[in-house]
């Protein structure tokens, strides 16, 4: 989940390895010509129910919701039943395991939004861990060479560079902590996408099923 361009697609090429599109399939199992929704998906527009399966690692599956941030009481609605039911499914292969919740750090302006606040306010995942992924983690460093050449530093003077966009880092995380820790249903664990480290972490999380269900968008 998350709002656009907060590098979702990215995440799951990386988590599976691939650089090619998955394969879309509705809820009856049948393959979606992506010809035919490509226009969709590019503007943000998804079925939540349908599957997406990359062929490079064919044991997980993600689903994709639409762009509730846009503010559509009905889109939300959607999210938020399909959530709720899939959360407490009695069936495995129906069941969603974890959700992954993209926030990316490039908004410091408007880094939670009303419709992100309102998912962890009112969406009640019971047992499935909902993951916050802090993407974009990586522009961060472009950021701290600004913040250096604003205090008329150069960064070939100094070794500061790092250390600065660690302490951004930190800073960013704390207040998406501080934002969203006191919401009804908080996120149950926070992480920068700062490279194979987290990989691993969330290939870790998806491996506890055969089946993988995720609610990014």
């Amino acid at each position: 989940m998350g709002r656009a361009n907060a590098g979702k697609t990215t995440i799951l090429q990386r988590l599976c390895n691939t650089t090619d599109e998955p394969e879309i399939f509705n809820a009856e199992g049948q393959k979606v010509d992506a010809t035919v929704v490509q226009g969709s998906l590019s503007r943000g527009h998804h079925n939540i129910e349908d599957e997406l399966v990359f062929q490079s690692n064919p044991r997980f599956v993600f689903h994709d919701s639409c762009g509730f941030e846009a503010g559509s009481e009905e889109q939300f609605d959607l999210m938020k039943k399909f959530v709720m039911d899939r959360s407490k499914a009695a069936k495995l292969d129906k069941r969603i395991h974890a959700i992954w919740f993209c926030i990316p750090l490039t908004d410091s302006h408007r880094m939670v939004t009303a419709a992100e606040k309102k998912f962890f306010d009112e969406c009640d995942t019971g047992n499935v861990p909902v993951i916050l992924l802090a993407t974009k983690a990586d522009t961060l460093e472009i950021e701290a060479i600004q913040k250096l050449e604003d205090e008329g530093m150069s960064v070939g003077d100094v070794v500061r560079p790092g250390e600065l966009e660690n302490e951004i880092l930190n800073n960013y995380m704390a207040r998406l902590k501080d934002w969203l820790g006191n919401m009804r249903f908080p996120p149950h664990d926070y992480l920068p996408l700062t490279g194979q480290c987290t990989m691993y972490y969330l290939r870790r999380v998806g491996c506890m099923r055969d089946h993988y269900r995720n609610g990014t968008s």
